[in-house]
């Protein structure tokens, strides 16, 4: 991977996303810079809990020139992952340049100045795929500052060990927030899940088939026609949330992808344990007290930690705040996999896909290089 200055294109991320973009644009003649903040590549990987596997299966999940392993299991762990992103770099030989992180990023006359902690870097092309997994999410309530017990992001939550003996509340019912409440269930901690609103849940595997076979093979039909007639299959897979204490969303699970963004719970173990009561529903979160929490139904209780569960919302807008009619009014970017508004510039892994988000970013990642190596024919601007 070449490590000059003047490059065709900069990759900014060294992720699944990142490192995606940079083969199949190699793969098209482009040369290509990769920066990292991190030291090592698949950072976000690295730091997630230690019982996650992929939700998606290894056939769906590898990126564009490199199949994942046969040997590893159908859902490979974190660990294989980081493995897996370790030896993507190697084989297609990209060296980001890590410890760099990256501050700036602006249009200068033909080229795409990115400032970095270690100097600026100039290219006709520039792709932003820092992911998803960044920025998260820390909700307030009233009685916050009085509340004395542990408080913690679910991307600082590694293993139960540290919560042993303790009343903990996890916030959120998505799928960081449903295997952190299975995981601390199956090591005997006490438990809630704290679930604010209405809720979709699918089983990893359908009649036989991982979930995200069956979202592909429907993706070319309208996402609300595909949910009302996998609704009696999924009530029959899963039985009745209501029983549970949840309430479903109107929206089915498709839809609410693809129109709200929002995944799922790809339930792995988690009904179970609430059904056997060894994870305990609770409503929206009203306040803090001094040991605890009240609810939005009035009922107080008391909890020695709490694991929020409530995801990430990246804002890209201080990376690029001099670019117009790229990012939405939320700092996200208006197109995902293709052209933008801007020339040459590109964003990769941004967005949620029903049909998995690895084989998403490896279509991205094509449709990338190719925009790109025609761009830089068209523009004249290649690297000298």
């Amino acid at each position: 991977m070449s490590k000059s200055p003047s490059p065709d294109a900069i990759v900014i991320g060294a992720g699944p996303a990142g490192l995606a973009c940079a083969a199949t644009m190699r793969a098209k003649g482009v040369s290509v810079t990769v920066v990292e903040k991190a030291d090592h590549v698949g950072s976000a990987w690295r730091s997630h809990y230690d019982r996650l596997h992929l939700h998606t299966d290894r056939r769906h999940s590898g990126l564009p020139g490199m199949a994942m392993p046969a040997t590893y299991p159908l859902y490979p762990s974190r660990a294989q992952m980081v493995e897996y992103l370790e030896s993507y770099a190697a084989r297609f030989d990209i060296r980001p340049l890590f410890a760099t992180e990256v501050r700036s990023l602006q249009r200068l006359g033909a080229q795409w100045s990115v400032g970095t902690s270690n100097g600026a870097i100039a290219a006709p092309v520039a792709v932003v795929a820092t992911g998803i997994a960044s920025a998260p999410y820390r909700p307030s309530w009233p009685g916050m500052e009085i509340y004395r017990g542990h408080v913690a992001h679910s991307s600082g939550y590694r293993n139960p060990a540290a919560y042993a003996g303790k009343r903990v509340l996890v916030v959120g019912f998505g799928n960081s927030g449903g295997e952190i409440a299975l995981d601390l269930a199956e090591a005997g901690v006490d438990v809630a899940l704290a679930v604010r609103g209405p809720v979709q849940i699918l089983p990893r595997d359908l009649l036989g088939l991982p979930i995200v076979t069956w979202a592909i093979m429907y993706r070319h039909l309208p996402a609300r026609l595909v949910d009302i007639v996998n609704a009696p299959v999924l009530r029959l897979a899963l039985g009745s949330m209501e029983k549970l204490g949840l309430r479903r969303a109107a929206k089915g699970p498709l839809q609410m992808i693809s129109e709200d963004g929002r995944v799922p719970l790809i339930d792995v173990g988690t009904l179970r344990k609430i059904r056997d009561g060894s994870i305990r529903i609770r409503p929206g979160i009203d306040r803090l007290t001094e040991n605890g929490v009240v609810f939005d139904d009035g009922r107080t209780e008391a909890f020695d930690a709490m694991i929020l569960a409530t995801g990430f919302r990246p804002d890209l807008r201080d990376l690029v705040p001099d670019v117009k009619d790229v990012l939405d009014q939320k700092g996200m970017p208006l197109a995902v996999g293709r052209s933008t508004a801007a020339p040459g510039l590109y964003f990769c892994g941004q967005v949620t896909s029903p049909t998995g988000q690895l084989r998403e970013i490896g279509l991205e990642a094509r449709r990338i290089a190719e925009l790109a190596r025609n761009y830089l024919a068209a523009s004249g601007s290649r690297a000298a």
